[in-house]
Formats: structure tokens, C-alpha cells, sequence
């Protein structure tokens, strides 16, 4: 049965090396389901209801992806569209939550058009080959920062001081001191993991997050499950249908703000999806094009999924959902298929069971495995041609603007961008797409309002 659903002898895997890869997905994503809950309550939004939302959606998305596409992706609320919907669309906007509720839910049903409609699919054929290998690269960078941030091992600090008091705008990165016990085990768990991807040991990663986690217990770092507090799968009813349409188009903020607000969230969610499809995917061969520019129909299923799980959020009560770059995490851990993305739903299904026990892992067990995998990702950048420079500056920006603005979309939005002005000051204007065009003046309008926003 399970070979008939999901090919496995086809995609050279096995059950065991699937449902492993599901698992270590889950273990490096699992942070989501408690910091989304604790983000969309600064909104108002009821804690646990959000908590339970946010398993459902994870849940519900990631089987889809699974089962419809059998692709081994994982969905959950997007981390950053989480932060758009609580402290611009609620806090600067002054929309109330159940507006922007449904503002999530508009976004969800225009990019199921966008895809149904093969605009999708064409966007990803309009980019260039050298352009999906940077994107895989600036993934890859993405992931490590995030890896780095997580683990401790990167602390900011106020360069400049003027009159005693420190300058807005001057917090600079730095290599944290190791002083506290989460940094040191986030170093130990760095070469646990070193150790066992080095010696080519199998199922390297969540092995790591076992040994990391276990030390973590003799440094006090890993908790024991705590149960006294634990409250058997909380009502979603606080969330569930809230959405208020009515009040969103009759708000004071006026029908522009409203349209403008949605266009950036549809291009957030639009461009955050094509780029972890391609970064992710390109490296092991999940994301390909035939000789015609034609997607494989199990990619194209997983756009309409990723689009469907974030109408499915809305409804729950949650923020928009979207395919996770830390699904690279499974995919390199030997995930091929859908059975994959139904291992990590069958995770994110127990944790509403068992919260306290997902919560033990410590993120300094977690962090390791997401630098890791960023390593992994780099090989890509042999494969530009740095010498031609109408493709190196294109690659560049797109290589260096994901980790800097910790945004994918930012990064493709510079990519698009130079891409157009080195070729047509070179001549050479005619050789790009006009989709690229397109929505490079799409790009231009959303930084042009949020400017004067």
C-alpha cells in the first residue's frame, strides 16, 4: 500500500529512511508551535486556541502536501508572516485580528487562483537557471543564520554611543561569550553533529538532536516533561470562524490600505513558497523542469496544497501557512516522498497529545542541525558562472539579501530587480522574461507603500 501511494522504490527510499526524515523535519520546526501561539496572542488572539490552530494547520497542510503531491515538505504558520499579521496588519494598521483573519484568508484564495491559473508555474519557469541555484545558496545562508541565531552562538550589542546613550539603528551582530549553559551545549551539539555527518553515520541528524539533548540534561539545560500546568488539547473555539469580513472592508483605515495590505501579504506568501520549492528542492533532485520548462505534476499539486493549507489556517485561526525551508532538514536526511511530510504530520498530531515531551528538546539540540544543513547547500554556488557578470550581480544580491533581511521574498525581489537593470543597460533587455517584469514593478509598488506607509 504504501509503495502504491507514494513510489518509494521509484524515488530509491525506504519506509524506515521516510518516516526518520519526518521525524528529524519535525524536531527542527517544532519551535513553531509554541512561538507562533505566543506571537498572534500580542494581537489578542487567545493563547491555546492559537496552539491548537497551529498543530491543525501543520497537520492538515503537511498530510496534503504528502498525500496529494507526495512531496517531503512540511507546512506551518510562517515565521515572519506571523510577525506582518501581529505588529503591522494589528499594531501599525490598527486592524482588529479578526479582520486580519480574513485578510489571511483572501490571501489564501488569491494565490490558489495565482496557481489554479498557472501563473505559478510560469513565475517559476521565468527564472533563470543561475537564479534558482542562488536562491538555493541564499537558502542555504538563510537556514545557517537562523541555526545561528537559534543556538546563541550570535548576540547583537550597541556599537556607537552618543552622550552616554546608545544610537538607534547601530545594534551590530557578534559571536556571543560562553558564559551561559544553552551556548555551551549548543557548541557540543555543533560537533556531535560534525562528528556523525563526517563519518557519514546514518540518520546523522536526529541522532544528534538524541546524544545533544540527553547532555543537555547534566548541564540543566533540557527540562523534564511538565505536566502540572498541562491542559488536555484546550478548546479552539476562541479562533475557529472568526473571521470578520464585514469589519474589514468598513474599517477606517479605507479599502486602499485594505488592497495593499493584502497585495503584500500574497507576495510574501507567493515568493516565500517559489523559493523554498526551488532551494530546497533543487539540490535532491525534487525540483526539476523538463526540456520543455514543464514542472512535474507532484510539484504542481504541492503549489495548490501550499496555497489551500493557508485558507485552512485562516479558518482554524491562524496566521498564513506556508512550506517550511527547515523541510531541507528531512530532504537531506534522505526524505524523497510524501510519506515524509505524513511522518512529520503524524509529529505535529501526537505533540497536541504530548506537549510537554516536545517542548524537553532544547533549541540548542535543534539549532546545530539547521547550520548544518546550510552547509550542505553551498555546493550549489559552483554551478554560477561568476565570471559573467550580468549573472554574478543578479546572484549576488539574491546569495547575500536572504540572510541579511532574513527574508526569502527580499532576496528574490533584489535578484529580479538587478537582473533587469545589468541587462538592459547591457542591451540585452529583450532576453528577459516579461513575467520578471511584471512583478518587478509589483516589487517597486510594495516598496513604494511601504515607504509611504
Amino acid at each position: 500500500m504504501l509503495e502504491k501511494l507514494f513510489q518509494l522504490k521509484e524515488n530509491k527510499t525506504t519506509v524506515f529512511t521516510e518516516v526518520i526524515a519526518g521525524i528529524t523535519t519535525f524536531m527542527a520546526m517544532s519551535y513553531i508551535i509554541f512561538v507562533n501561539p505566543a506571537i498572534l496572542s500580542e494581537a489578542g488572539m487567545d493563547y491555546n486556541s492559537v496552539y491548537v490552530a497551529t498543530i491543525l494547520a501543520s497537520m492538515i497542510g503537511t498530510l496534503l502536501l504528502g498525500i496529494v503531491a507526495n512531496v517531503p515538505y512540511v507546512q506551518s504558520a510562517g515565521l515572519g508572516l506571523n510577525a506582518l499579521f501581529t505588529y503591522t496588519i494589528c499594531g501599525t494598521l490598527g486592524f482588529t485580528w479578526q479582520q486580519a483573519l480574513a485578510m489571511v484568508f483572501i490571501c489564501g484564495v488569491v494565490n490558489v487562483l495565482i496557481t489554479v491559473t498557472n501563473v505559478r508555474k510560469k513565475i517559476i519557469q521565468a527564472i533563470p537557471e543561475f537564479m534558482q541555484n542562488a536562491i538555493t545558496v541564499g537558502i542555504g545562508l538563510f537556514i545557517t543564520y537562523i541555526g545561528l541565531k537559534s543556538a546563541g552562538l550570535i548576540e547583537f550589542s550597541v556599537s556607537l554611543v552618543e552622550n552616554g546613550m546608545a544610537k538607534a539603528g547601530d545594534v551590530v551582530p557578534r559571536l556571543a561569550t560562553f558564559n551561559n549553559k544553552e551556548v555551551i551545549l549548543s557548541v557540543i551539539g555543533l560537533f556531535v553533529t560534525g562528528i556523525l555527518v563526517s563519518r557519514k553515520t546514518k540518520n546523522a541528524y536526529l541522532k544528534s538532536i538524541g546524544i545533544t539533548t540527553v547532555i543537555g540534561l547534566f548541564l540543566n539545560v533540557t527540562s523534564l516533561p511538565d505536566f502540572s500546568n498541562y491542559s488536555f488539547i484546550p478548546s479552539i473555539e476562541p479562533t475557529f470562524l472568526k473571521l470578520d469580513f464585514v469589519g474589514l472592508f468598513t474599517a477606517k483605515a479605507g479599502v486602499v490600505v485594505v488592497i495593499m495590505t493584502l497585495f503584500t501579504l500574497v507576495i510574501s506568501d507567493l515568493f516565500d513558497t517559489i523559493g523554498t520549492f526551488i532551494g530546497t528542492g533543487k539540490k535532491a533532485g525534487i525540483f526539476k523542469l523538463d526540456k520543455d520548462g514543464n514542472m512535474s505534476p507532484n510539484l504542481e499539486k504541492a503549489l495548490i496544497c501550499d496555497s489551500t493549507a493557508t485558507i485552512i489556517g485562516a479558518l482554524l485561526g491562524t496566521s498564513n501557512v506556508s512550506t517550511y525551508v527547515e523541510s531541507s532538514v528531512g530532504i537531506e536526511a534522505g526524505g524523497r516522498t510524501g510519506l515524509t511530510a505524513v511522518s512529520a504530520a503524524v509529529c505535529f498530531g501526537l505533540s497536541l497529545l504530548v506537549a510537554p515531551i516536545v517542548a524537553c528538546v532544547p533549541m540548542s539540540a535543534i539549532a546545530p542541525i539547521l547550520i548544518f544543513v546550510g552547509l550542505s547547500m553551498m555546493e550549489n554556488i559552483l554551478k554560477i558562472d561568476w565570471k559573467d557578470v550580468l549573472i554574478a550581480i543578479p546572484a549576488f544580491f539574491i546569495i547575500v539579501m536572504m540572510p541579511l533581511t532574513y527574508s526569502i521574498t527580499t532576496g528574490i525581489q533584489f535578484g529580479f530587480m538587478f537582473y533587469i537593470v545589468v541587462n538592459l543597460f547591457n542591451k540585452k533587455g529583450k532576453e528577459v522574461s516579461p513575467i520578471v517584469y511584471l512583478f518587478t514593478i509589483l516589487f517597486i509598488i510594495d516598496f513604494i507603500y511601504k515607504a509611504i506607509g
